[in-house]
């Protein structure tokens, strides 16, 4: 695969940012309302939920985590919406921060992070507009 050039080089039309947040237990507009949203700043986002496996998850595990670990590995950054604790969301973060690949975390003002998730984090915002304006400036 050919290097790609800092980000500092790219723009917005050109970031990988994957979208990572909760599936496993939500409702369609939980999944995919906010990641359209986000794939209209950002058109090479790299979204989890094109392969939907809600129902299938015990059966298509290794399946689910591995592709995962390959988009996670393939973005400019990890952009985390952060609504309600999940263990992959949670996996998704400590596997970008080993890979060095920056995570924004998106979440309500007032919500309490855990010291795991802050540490493992870039940076914390409290809006999809200003997590854009973030990542646009990375």
């Amino acid at each position: 695969m050919a290097k790609r050039p800092p980000i500092s080089y790219l723009s917005a039309n050109e970031l990988r940012v994957y979208l990572c947040g909760p599936i496993n237990g939500c409702t369609d507009e939980e999944c995919k309302d906010w990641r359209e949203e986000m794939k209209r700043h950002f058109p090479d986002a790299i979204d989890p939920m094109r392969r939907d496996y809600r129902g299938k998850e015990a059966e298509s595990y290794r399946e689910i985590v591995e592709l995962d670990k390959i988009d996670v590995e393939r973005s400019d950054v990890v952009l985390v919406n952060y609504d309600k604790p999940s263990v992959g969301t949670s996996m998704e973060v400590y596997h970008a921060w080993l890979k060095h690949v920056p995570v924004i975390v998106v979440c309500r003002e007032g919500t309490i992070i855990s010291p795991w998730l802050r540490y493992h984090s870039t940076k914390i915002v409290h809006s999809f507009d200003e997590a854009s304006l973030w990542i646009a400036n990375l």
